[in-house]
């Protein structure tokens, strides 16, 4: 299967493209420029194109593939900027159009939890979206509006909305990125917020190889919760990271106040993608299997 990755060169294009190469396909990574490609784009071809410039004969210059998985989004991690829905929706919505009408039969594109605003407990893909910030309300609309494509196109989509991840190359922006910055400089207190938050957490590795899954799966599912289902507190999550690597660090709870982005407890319901991964690839294959060496599907 050929699969063109946008936003291959990010973090989580460092665990999506090896994910999808493991498992045989045929990967093309769009790039903007000709830079040196990242190591783990080894074994990729190369299609030089510009987002920000959208073309009508970009399904072609990707060389027609089966699926584009799409995770390509600028202005991040500033979720309130206005840029999200005045510059970034309308650019990306004429790309994946132009694709479509080239006649690119699957879609797969990341989403967020952010999607469903400050809705507590846990969050279904049944669920209404109430998007409470910049970057949410756009990522919904840009769903919204693909879908409106549906009525004269045909082609199946993959809205894969992803909850919270962490793991190697992830910004010093993160939580993940400031405790490894912290650790690396030995320091023995972490300032974070109170910690009793509740949210949904996969290693990237595994949110990698699930997104792959996806994108090589059949059907047309639509929103997808790409998450583990099991809510962890914020604390216990970074008392993990603490554990596993030996590190001797005290937390410095409440230093940080909470997040206005996101309630004090949400996860995803993980019913929907448990089914779709339990199904047979187009090889026949089970798609259960984890490739990873962090963690396996809850």
């Amino acid at each position: 299967m050929h699969i063109a990755v946008t936003g291959a060169t990010g973090f989580l294009g460092r665990h999506v493209v090896p994910a999808l190469l493991s498992r045989g396909a045929r990967v093309t990574a769009m790039m903007r420029t000709a830079s040196n490609p990242k190591p783990w784009l080894e074994g990729c071809s190369m299609a030089h194109l510009d987002m920000a410039e959208p073309r009508s004969d970009a399904f072609d210059l990707l060389g027609r593939p089966d699926c584009v998985l799409h995770m390509a989004w600028h202005g991040l991690p500033n979720y309130n900027s206005a840029h999200h829905f005045e510059v970034e929706l309308p650019r990306q919505y004429l790309f994946l159009k132009y694709l479509l009408m080239g006649g690119l039969g699957r879609l797969l594109v990341t989403g967020t939890c952010f999607e469903y605003g400050m809705q507590p407990g846990a969050l279904a893909e049944t669920d209404p979206t109430r998007p409470s910030n910049p970057y949410g309300f756009a990522k919904d609309a840009l769903r919204r509006e693909i879908e409106f494509l549906k009525r004269n196109l045909s082609f199946s989509l993959v809205w894969a909305r992803l909850f919270y991840t962490f793991g190697d190359g992830q910004p010093e922006t993160s939580l993940f990125g400031q405790f490894l910055r912290a650790a690396s400089r030995g320091e023995a207190l972490f300032n974070m917020s109170p910690g009793d938050q509740l949210r949904d957490y996969l290693p990237a590795p595994v949110m990698g190889d699930m997104i792959a899954r996806l994108a090589l799966g059949h059907g047309d599912p639509g929103p997808v919760n790409v998450c583990s289902g099991k809510p962890v507190s914020v604390r216990s999550l970074v008392e993990g990271w603490i554990r596993e690597r030996g590190v001797r660090m005290e937390l410095n709870l409440g230093h940080f106040s909470y997040s206005d982005l996101e309630p004090l407890a949400f996860w995803g319901d993980a019913t929907k993608i448990r089914r779709l991964l339990s199904m047979p690839d187009g090889a026949g294959r089970n798609l259960t299997t984890i490739r990873s060496t962090e963690g396996n599907l809850p």
